[in-house]
């Protein structure tokens, strides 16, 4: 009985209290906004400096056109290897290994070399990839009754790390006083604050599975894979929906500013009519998924995102300087609220959170390969017409397709 008593203290309460504390929603939350804030502020930092980048590496228009092309790109290449991670690894591991690895490319972005350069952009690329496929299913199997305003909650912290990343990186530079280097590595520690907090739920997540038999763990179940997801209608028309409409953010983000500067207007007004727009991306992530999770079907929601967009787009083609103001506002709704909505697509057309895995991995392939071709496109077409003209009429073809890839994605059904 002695033995007994002895032993009850050491072996028994202490393992409950602590996972208690690991598995608290706050610290869950906080750790996803973290890692959601650094999904794409590494990429919007770059945007400011490209020009000094060009100048200090003696680079062509093309090849610095590629800083910000490449990682896009291989975020559309490393996507469909996230779902084998996550079974294998699990997600918590995943997210943190992709955290700590989206460190590591900012600072190899920043050596003293350019083959460095775009070796830096092509591991961030893939570490994003890892992310953008992760999180969706995270969050609908931590948050399966309210996935939609989750995916609202971190689309917006993604969008506000963007913001603050684009409107931070120069005062940076003269703060630190390392030029663009000591800019651009100052995100890695954003990256290493994310990958502390999210300690916890890999310690959790390996709690579970020594408690749990395998079979009934949240990662074993979602690492059951889904078959046949490329031959979905449903599956290619959300990929389609998301790729169209990141091809229309990529394009605008990169081109947006020199159409208003082509047309006559000053430099600086296209960089606050530019930022503007940013900022009302914000409105439009955090409210669109949130309208999206109310909703039975989500038909008239994504025809709407894509009439806006197509609206924003005809007022630059009509009117793009004295209709800047108008055109940036409708365009930030539009193209804050289709990224929300496509995410949001991934945990509604899903019932698991492995078919989230599954889904969010073709989409985000197929859309971030369809992305990657918006701002090279749009500059050929513009260097062979000379002119604005035909590319932003190219893209009001594509708001139609976007609209009937979303009509169909908001269909109430699920894979």
């Amino acid at each position: 009985m002695a033995v007994t008593r002895a032993h009850q203290p050491v072996a028994t309460p202490p393992a409950l209290p602590v996972r208690t504390r690991l598995a608290h929603p706050a610290l869950l939350l906080t750790g996803i906004l973290l890692v959601a804030l650094n999904m794409r502020a590494c990429l919007a930092a770059i945007s400011p400096m490209v020009g000094e980048i060009q100048h200090a590496f003696g680079l062509s228009a093309t090849a610095s056109g590629l800083i910000t092309t490449v990682p896009v790109l291989f975020q559309g290449v490393g996507a469909p290897l996230t779902p084998r991670l996550t079974r294998r690894f699990g997600t918590e591991r995943v997210v943190l290994g992709a955290v700590l690895v989206l460190g590591a490319g900012v600072l190899l972005r920043v050596l003293p070399s350019v083959a460095a350069l775009y070796a830096g952009c092509v591991v961030i690329g893939v570490a994003i990839a890892v992310l953008n496929v992760s999180m969706p299913g995270l969050v609908k199997r931590e948050f399966p009754g309210r996935a939609a305003a989750m995916t609202g909650v971190y689309s917006t912290t993604m969008l506000v790390g963007a913001t603050l990343a684009a409107g931070t990186s120069v005062p940076l530079e003269h703060v630190l006083g390392g030029g663009w280097q000591a800019s651009l590595g100052a995100w890695s520690l954003l990256a290493l604050v994310a990958a502390v907090a999210w300690l916890p739920q890999v310690l959790r997540s390996r709690q579970d599975r020594a408690a749990a038999p395998a079979a009934s763990t949240p990662a074993a179940a979602a690492a059951r894979p889904v078959p046949g997801i490329w031959r979905s209608p449903l599956a290619w028309q959300i990929s389609l929906f998301m790729g169209i409409s990141s091809l229309l953010v990529y394009t605008l983000v990169a081109w947006m500013p020199t159409i208003l500067a082509d047309h006559g207007m000053d430099r600086g007004e296209a960089g606050l009519v530019f930022a503007f727009s940013n900022l009302v991306q914000v409105a439009g992530a955090f409210l669109v998924p949130l309208m999206a999770g109310r909703m039975t079907s989500q038909r008239a929601l994504a025809v709407v995102m894509a009439a806006l967009n197509g609206v924003g787009i005809a007022v630059l083609l009509a009117a793009p300087v004295s209709g800047a103001w108008v055109a940036a506002a409708v365009l930030g709704v539009a193209q804050g609220g289709s990224l929300g909505l496509g995410l949001a697509f991934i945990v509604l057309r899903t019932d698991s959170a492995a078919g989230a895995a599954r889904l969010g991995g073709m989409s985000q392939a197929v859309g971030y390969l369809v992305a990657a071709a918006g701002p090279v496109g749009a500059g050929a077409l513009h260097q062979l017409t000379g002119g604005w003209t035909t590319p932003l009429m190219l893209m009001l073809v594509l708001v139609g397709v976007v609209g009937a890839a979303g009509w169909g994605a908001g269909r109430n059904r699920t894979l």
